[in-house]
């Protein structure tokens, strides 16, 4: 390579995250595009959806039905990108007709909301509590080791129904993973998955059904994304973490997690951020995902497609703190803009200058 070649990719690499960040600011050739997935990022995607529409006129119609079936309709071809809470394993990977690349978008936390009338100080729980409730080992609300967490709060002997996920959810794999990472006995009879065989409990379709299970049942606990609990209105439990701290779900919590796990993100963006080091770590949080194919088929949505996953991760991480969702790491945003820099159409690049 001559001194004047490798100055000049030099150059171009440097000049690549603005490049990035504002070439979505051209509209591109493709004015619509089809997604589908998961449910746990939607309050951000549905906004982020029609910012980037007034901003470049392309439209972005997404199906928000759950991570399962965002990935079924990437297989098979249907939707132009795909979302995740789940990443796919290597397994799953090899399963795909073609290669498919993870951009991670924002980091969320997956919280317990609850329905217990008159308790007004907010519930906490232990991640043996919470393993044991799912596990359906404890049953009721007064319980001894619910009530050891809880000092100085009377709790009613109203049972306790469990509301878990009914369709194929990144949510529940977020769940899941971190009852896995807390709970041998939860790993060896249940595992972690978009969809387990649940030990006990009631089902609800999305983060929508959940929540709204939750609101109509008193006595009723189940995990949702942070922004569905505000929605509803309901209260959710503060969980004792990593450290040994009762933290509450918050974007500063969230923020800590997806921080403490910068380092092996940037290795593999796939890595499961539950149970993270640090303090003030909240310890059920993941990383949300789309689901792109390395290589397009039409080099006109390949690009609009490219254009607004580096929107997204530039401008569009300024509206995640007001829908309660954690900005991605430094570390994250440079492995996406090297991903981006990966995809083709038709086996030409779809970045020019990569």
């Amino acid at each position: 390579m001559t001194m004047r070649n490798a100055f000049a990719r030099r150059f171009a690499a440097a000049l690549l995250p603005a490049a990035l960040a504002a070439g979505a600011a051209v509209p591109a050739a493709a004015q619509s595009l089809t997604g589908a997935g998961a449910t746990f990022p939607y309050p951000i995607y549905s906004k982020w959806f029609d910012m980037y529409g007034e901003k470049t006129g392309v439209r972005i119609n997404y199906q928000s039905i759950g991570s399962g079936a965002g990935i079924q309709q990437v297989r098979a071809g249907t939707v132009d990108f795909g979302a995740s809470d789940a990443a796919l394993s290597n397994d799953r990977l090899r399963e795909m007709p073609r290669r498919v690349v993870h951009f991670p978008t924002v980091a969320g936390a997956v919280v317990l909301a609850y329905h217990l009338p008159g308790t007004s100080k907010p519930l906490q729980l232990t991640p043996e509590v919470i393993a044991a409730i799912y596990l359906g080992k404890i049953t009721t609300w007064n319980d001894r080791r619910v009530a050891a967490a809880n000092p100085g709060v009377e709790l009613p002997a109203a049972p306790i129904l469990a509301v878990h996920r009914a369709d194929g959810s990144g949510t529940t794999n977020i769940f899941t993973s971190y009852l896995s990472a807390i709970s041998a006995e939860w790993k060896d009879l249940v595992g972690a998955n978009t969809s387990v065989s649940w030990p006990s409990g009631v089902g609800g379709k999305g983060n929508e059904g959940v929540a709204g299970l939750v609101r109509q049942t008193p006595g009723a606990i189940g995990y949702v994304e942070l922004a569905y609990a505000k929605q509803n209105r309901l209260p959710v439990a503060l969980v004792r973490n990593r450290a040994g701290r009762f933290v509450a779900p918050s974007l500063a919590s969230t923020t800590a997690a997806a921080a403490g796990s910068a380092a092996a993100l940037a290795k593999d963006v796939r890595t499961p951020i539950v149970n993270a080091a640090g303090p003030d770590a909240w310890p059920i949080a993941g990383l949300t995902f789309l689901l792109v194919y390395q290589d397009q088929k039409d080099p006109a949505k390949a690009k609009a497609l490219a254009d607004f996953i580096a929107w997204a991760i530039h401008e569009g991480q300024s509206v995640a703190e007001a829908l309660d969702y954690a900005r991605l790491p430094e570390a994250v945003v440079k492995v996406n803009e090297a991903s981006l820099r990966t995809l083709t159409a038709a086996g030409r690049p779809v970045i020019a200058g990569r």
